[in-house]
């Protein structure tokens, strides 16, 4: 069966030099098939998933605790390491400092 709601972890960054600012503006990184914008068409690439994709779906249903690789990605980011960034549709920092 498939759950009635979907709860989706999101990855965000910003360049606000105090990230607990009100007025800071967060940007989100995009992934290539993980639902997201709801104006973008849907990723269709049956009987294949996109693995990090898929992995952050599941990783929804649970903490980071035990799913410390999200921790590990979310420094990759940070260091805008090109490897990780290839998985991503979108870079919001690209020609830009990092986060």
């Amino acid at each position: 069966s498939v759950t009635k709601e979907r709860t989706e972890v999101v990855l965000q960054g910003t360049s606000s030099l105090d990230p607990n600012d009100p007025t800071a503006i967060w940007e989100e990184y995009d992934f290539k098939c993980k639902p997201g914008d709801l104006k973008r068409r849907p990723c269709f690439i049956t009987p294949y998933h996109y693995r990090l994709d898929w992995l952050m779906w599941f990783a929804a249903f649970q903490t980071y605790e035990q799913n410390e690789w999200i921790i590990h990605l979310a420094g990759k980011l940070l260091a805008q390491e090109e490897e990780t960034l290839s998985l991503m549709a979108t870079n919001p920092f690209a020609g830009r400092a990092p986060p």
